[in-house]
């Protein structure tokens, strides 16, 4: 059963945080500087949320905010949906898809984070794994 630690295994562990009190504006520099879609969102040192491209569209730009003067800590989502490196690609995807979320937190047994698998880890990972399968039949078929 391939499990989220497989994907951490072959991604690495390192998230983009940022603190609830920066603005949405270091929020969004941060995640062009980083090429990624979220960012998880600290207070005081613990996890508190996570902050999305979706969350700056739906709750800065269509209501009329500016980046400038709105922090993280207002837009970011919360409470926390997350996995464990335990959890199976399948159970990702069905809570990405039941959730309409495209970031999973990954937090270790102690609640220490470990990681952050996105849509497009799982779909990457499961497409390699196809491949291998593929490569495997065809083998196996030829050889005969």
């Amino acid at each position: 059963m391939d499990v989220v630690s497989q994907i951490l295994k072959q991604k690495g562990g390192d998230v983009l945080q940022i603190e609830a009190d920066a603005t949405v504006l270091e929020a969004i520099a941060r995640m062009v500087d980083g090429n990624v879609g979220s960012l998880l969102v600290t207070d005081d040192g613990r996890l508190a949320g996570i902050v999305t491209e979706r969350d700056y569209l739906r709750r800065v730009a269509l209501e009329g905010r500016t980046e400038k003067d709105t922090t993280v800590g207002e837009i970011m989502s919360a409470p926390l949906v997350y996995v464990t490196p335990e959890t199976t690609i399948e159970e990702c995807m069905a809570v990405m898809t039941e959730r309409r979320i495209r970031h999973l937190p990954v937090l270790g047994d102690d609640g220490e984070l470990v990681g952050v698998v996105s849509i497009g880890d799982l779909v990457k990972f499961r497409s390699k794994q196809q491949d291998f399968e593929i490569k495997l039949l065809n083998s196996y078929i030829t050889s005969r």
